[in-house]
């Protein structure tokens, strides 16, 4: 099984001017690249060999490729460049930016972490690698470590409320059990501010994907893709993952819940409601056209929901709402 993603655009064909520019700030000119794959970017996302042998991971897009995914990647680099170096995320060396008339790109340079992301279907033993390295970035993310971070009820407001919108005209195609509870699902949001986890105090990723961590010799992990860093609860993230290992197969999102002392502290309620909240967002999401170069999005999205939908389903009926 595949990393999920979109195509991405070869380094090569980035704008000349742009890889030049690259070429500057790693201060020797690239020589080899080998791609990466995963993720919801257009652009390409590479490990380059400089002349002076030295290496780094590039990623770059641009406005012609996805009108939005600049503004995320300027968002990543916000966040990444102030994180604490003892947190375990790969520095960014450089922030580029270039543009052509209307057209705009970003370009973010980082260290190069050693390692690769998992492979997929997850395992029992890489998950609980994952869980492992989500504890400690909790814990050394508290309190959070970036001023000014906006809290997850301030970020995702409205894609935490799509029950609401679903519900106000609820399409033909709707699971039959999401049809008979849409106004309890709509009430998601208010359950989960009510319990006060929107506005925790904890570095949350927000993201958490098999293709935004890396699992190195050891037992190391780290974690890239910052752009959708908020404050939240400690348990939120792992929650997060382990709707990953759901829909990628291969592990049962409650074993690997039952794994994580920070999930074992939260309320199991919380916990369901923001399955379902996902459940949710995903819901709204699979059935908009498809946004310009991410051609996948929308299928991802469907499984997901489907992932998030059976696991939500199954906490409800063991009473855990």
């Amino acid at each position: 099984m595949s990393l999920p993603g979109s195509p991405r655009l070869p380094y090569a064909r980035l704008p000349a001017a742009l890889r030049a520019e690259i070429d500057a700030a790693l201060g020797s000119p690239v020589v080899a690249v080998s791609p990466r794959q995963g993720g919801f970017s257009p652009g390409p996302a590479v490990v380059v060999t400089c002349a002076d042998g030295r290496s780094a991971f590039v990623k770059a897009v641009g406005t012609p490729l996805n009108p939005e995914t600049p503004t995320l990647m300027r968002a990543e680099a916000e966040v990444t460049a102030r994180l604490p170096a003892t947190l375990p995320v790969p520095a960014l060396r450089a922030h580029l930016e270039w543009s052509e008339g209307a057209d705009e790109w970003v370009a973010l340079v980082f260290d190069v972490f050693d390692g690769e992301a998992a492979p997929l279907p997850w395992t029992p033993e890489t998950a609980a690698v994952a869980v492992a390295g989500l504890t400690e970035l909790a814990r050394s993310g508290t309190p959070c470590p970036v001023a000014g971070l906006p809290t997850l009820a301030e970020r995702v407001d409205m894609p935490l409320s799509s029950w609401s919108g679903l519900a106000a005209d609820p399409p033909a195609d709707l699971d039959p059990w999401e049809v008979q509870r849409l106004d309890w699902l709509g009430r998601v949001p208010d359950r989960l501010a009510a319990g006060g986890w929107l506005d925790g105090d904890t570095l949350v990723h927000g993201d958490l994907r098999a293709d935004n961590l890396l699992i190195g010799p050891g037992g190391a992990v780290a974690f890239v893709d910052w752009a959708w860093a908020v404050r939240g609860a400690d348990w939120i993230d792992t929650v997060l993952f382990s709707l990953d290992a759901a829909a990628q197969r291969g592990v049962d999102p409650e074993w690997l819940v039952g794994r994580s002392a920070l999930v074992a502290a939260a309320d199991p309620r919380q916990v369901t409601d923001l399955v379902l909240a996902m459940a949710g967002m995903w819901a709204a999401g699979m059935r908009r056209p498809a946004p310009p170069g991410l051609p996948t999005l929308r299928a991802f999205q469907r499984h997901f929901h489907a992932a998030a939908l059976a696991w939500g389903t199954r906490r409800v009926a063991a009473g855990l709402v």
